[in-house]
């Protein structure tokens, strides 16, 4: 035991001296990360009356944030994997490799926002929470906040695609982070913004039945492409999207039924964005490198164990300490500077902390078990690994996050 303990230490030691750039770039990638959610947190924090005023769109919050992040942060892994086997060319063209990916991933995002919508009024439902807004309301919110929240994190995702490319950055360190972290600050602006077209007599239905044929069709049009990449994707993604977005919905039931605990202290759902999306970075960076490991054939799939890959689990470990660390300060000061109530500093470090040690905890099982599955299914864990990372990362994240807000007496 204490053999295998040093030879993980070394094999860490020999990652840090060998990929020193790649490291620190997604330690930066991390803490750019933290900083975008932060801002999603604060904008969390700010339409407490919004979310007050549309009941039930808390529960599509966590899901169309995570969607985003399965959907780019799957790109940017196919993407990073491209990269590593030299197949990258950025082109408009339709028939390429980047140019599939990016029309299967523009396709997904829209039909999987239809799908979110139509799981939210089912959960808001079948869970018993009345009042909720119509089934109309959520569709308009979660495809039309979602398309304008796809087209800005695409060319995000593209960009540090190409910039990865240029620089010789490791993609599978940088791109989660940054993906998720994008997704976030710009998905919860767009669906605020979508929230102006609901409650509008006739016109919002209108806008929901055009939203629906433009979900139908993409997906549609996306299964059954004549590219076989394009359609590879598709198939291989919607099912796994699905499971995501149900997952997701479930854990957005899961902050609803706390959100008079967050009304209390709107600090605490200025940590909800954040929280979530740097869980579920963490264990897409490691689902990412193992990814990379088995298609490069440096990992051998039939192995389960952990200790095949101690040095990226550490690695991990060693992102998460000053990432949950950074981010309770940073919420709590950032609450203050915009008058939101806090149960305190030290308070809201505990929070981070704590719950931060148990989501890691769950996104290193989660992310290598996930991703070795997916290869052992024949399925590509760039198609995945990721979704199933990030959603059940949402759904345990948002569980440690309440349980150690239990646990503090914060309720």
């Amino acid at each position: 035991m204490v053999r295998s303990w040093r030879a993980a230490v070394a094999r860490l030691r020999a990652l840090l001296r060998s990929d020193p750039v790649g490291v620190r770039a997604g330690f930066i990638a991390l803490l750019i990360s933290s900083g975008g959610d932060l801002l999603a947190g604060l904008t969390l924090g700010a339409i407490t009356h919004t979310l007050e005023t549309l009941p039930g769109l808390l529960v599509l919050v966590p899901a169309a944030i995570g969607m985003r992040g399965n959907v780019f942060g799957a790109l940017g892994s196919r993407l990073g994997t491209s990269i590593h086997t030299g197949t990258f060319r950025l082109s408009r063209r339709m028939d390429t490799v980047v140019g599939q990916n990016l029309a299967a991933s523009i396709s997904l995002s829209l039909s999987i926002s239809l799908v979110l919508a139509v799981l939210a009024k089912v959960v808001c439902v079948g869970f018993g929470l009345e009042n909720t807004i119509s089934v109309a309301d959520f569709v308009v919110i979660s495809v039309i906040g979602g398309f304008l929240s796809s087209i800005v994190v695409l060319a995000i995702t593209v960009a540090v695609a190409q910039l990865s490319t240029r620089r010789n950055w490791d993609l599978d360190n940088v791109s989660s982070p940054i993906v998720t972290a994008a997704g976030d600050m710009v998905t919860l602006p767009a669906l605020f913004l979508a929230t102006y077209l609901v409650g509008l007599a006739w016109i919002t239905p209108i806008i929901a039945i055009a939203c629906a044929i433009v979900g139908i069709g993409a997906l549609v049009r996306s299964v059954r492409s004549r590219y076989p990449i394009l359609r590879r994707i598709a198939r291989e993604s919607v099912p796994v999207l699905v499971l995501a977005g149900t997952i997701d919905v479930i854990a957005g039931l899961t902050i609803e039924k706390r959100f008079e605990a967050f009304l209390l202290y709107p600090a605490l759902l200025v940590l909800v964005p954040p929280f979530l999306e740097d869980s579920g970075a963490l264990g897409s960076i490691l689902a990412a490198r193992v990814s990379t490991k088995l298609h490069l054939g440096t990992l051998e799939p039939r192995r389960w164990r952990l200790n095949a890959v101690a040095e990226d689990v550490m690695l991990i470990f060693l992102y998460a300490i000053p990432v949950f660390l950074l981010l309770g300060i940073t919420a709590d000061i950032a609450s203050a500077v915009v008058g939101l109530r806090s149960p305190g500093a030290l308070e809201m470090i505990g929070v981070s902390m704590f719950a931060g040690l148990i989501a890691t905890t769950f996104a290193v099982l989660v992310g290598f078990y996930g991703a070795v599955a997916s290869y052992r299914l024949g399925l590509d864990p760039d198609n995945h690994a990721i979704p199933i990372v990030t959603s059940s990362l949402d759904f345990l994240g948002a569980l440690a996050l309440i349980l150690a807000i239990v646990a503090l007496g914060l309720t």
